[in-house]
């Protein structure tokens, strides 16, 4: 049985000269073949330890960050941090972090399932936190809301995306551009996540603001698609509003663990900044959701006023419409009288008393004129003439 040779990474210089050697060299004229590109996980947007602030390596894989930071740990007096950022993990990636990081199960299972709710949870010496983004979409006036899941450990950062916008390298670059805010560990990375997604609602305000506006133009211009426009707008802030609330809980749970946790002095500050933003948008989203309910109100109003209106429109020119058909039925009536007269008159039999009686025609005469003249009178006492 041949017996196998277990390398290790001080060999993978000889290795690399071992298959360089076995390669068979090209022929005249044939092209160098083309070494095969080293897979990269696509998922994984950045891999990162930094060392006091500063970006010190960059690990090929998941697998070797654990390396790094031993590494690292043993070369320096200060404790260094990787950061990793995740978007659109499958399930196997999202377990292989776990592996690597000892990861709580539970919080695993949040990760993969997403569509949570902002929450914050402990398990150990790690911090889960789910944060809720939202974008202000300007094409559509609509709100997109994103979702952000943040692993906390003592020497760790994992942010894992389940949306692409909003991106985290604008955090990444902020951080890194301030190596002194950096240096404060895995909780400097968590108040500047936070930070920016609070900061990304100030333009949702500002769009739902304007929204409001013009939802009540519409409703003094009796739009008739403004019904469904506040239906959509008030799901919308209510999905903001969903978003925004919990975020308050999991700031001010930060803040009580302050204390017990060791936060340094200059993350307290951030942190408290950062839930004084928050508080003010939801207090501003509180205020959107009464406007809109006054809104609807003020519009269900002036509906049913112009459905008053035009109710009354309606009848008015139902009653004229009858008094109408009033003078029609009655004129028809008094011009019937004579007919009906003269028609009797007018039959051919060969034995009529009238016919030969001199008085007749006269007598048919005066007898249409008292028809005619008392159903004239009729008529005019109701109100039909």
């Amino acid at each position: 049985m041949p017996t196998w040779k277990r390398w290790g990474n001080d060999d993978i210089p000889e290795v690399l000269r071992a298959l360089g050697s076995a390669r068979p060299a090209p022929q005249p004229g044939s092209a160098e073949p083309v070494e095969a590109a080293r897979p990269v996980d696509s998922s994984v947007v950045e891999r990162a330890v930094y060392l006091d602030g500063h970006r010190v390596d960059r690990p090929e894989t998941i697998g070797e960050v654990r390396d790094c930071l031993s590494l690292h740990e043993t070369e320096a007096s200060s404790a260094p941090m990787a950061w990793i950022g995740v978007h659109g993990a499958s399930e196997d990636q999202i377990h292989e972090l776990a592996a690597t990081f000892n990861l709580h199960p539970l919080a695993v299972e949040d990760a993969i399932l997403a569509h949570q709710r902002p929450k914050i949870e402990r398990y150990g010496d790690t911090l889960f936190v789910v944060l809720r983004a939202a974008t202000y979409e300007d094409r559509t006036e609509t709100v997109a809301f994103g979702e952000i899941h943040v692993f906390l450990g003592p020497d760790f950062v994992i942010t894992v995306r389940h949306s692409p916008d909003p991106s985290l390298k604008p955090v990444r670059d902020r951080l890194e551009a301030n190596p002194e805010l950096l240096a404060l560990g895995p909780e400097a990375v968590l108040y500047a996540v936070a930070d920016y997604v609070v900061d990304g609602y100030g333009p949702v305000v500002a769009g739902l603001e304007n929204d409001i506006d013009e939802i009540e133009a519409q409703v003094f211009e009796s739009d008739p698609t403004v019904s469904r426009r506040i239906y959509e707008l008030s799901q919308e802030v209510l999905g903001f509003q969903r978003a925004v609330r919990p975020l308050l809980d999991v700031l001010h749970h930060i803040e009580d663990g302050f204390a017990k946790y060791g936060t340094k002095e200059e993350l307290q500050n951030n942190f408290r900044d950062v839930a004084d933003h928050a508080t003010i948008v939801a207090e501003r989203v509180s205020g959107f959701r009464e406007s809109l309910a006054n809104i609807l109100t003020l519009n269900a109003t002036m509906v049913a006023q112009t459905q008053n209106e035009e109710m009354r429109r309606l009848t008015e020119a139902g009653m004229a419409q009858n008094d109408e058909v009033k003078k029609i039925s009655a004129w028809a009536a008094i011009l019937f009288a004579p007919s009906l007269i003269s028609g009797i008159y007018g039959m051919n039999f060969a034995k009529m008393p009238e016919l030969s009686w001199a008085e007749g025609y006269p007598f048919s005469l005066a007898l249409m004129v008292l028809v005619c003249g008392t159903l004239f009178v009729v008529f005019k006492r109701k109100k039909w003439l």
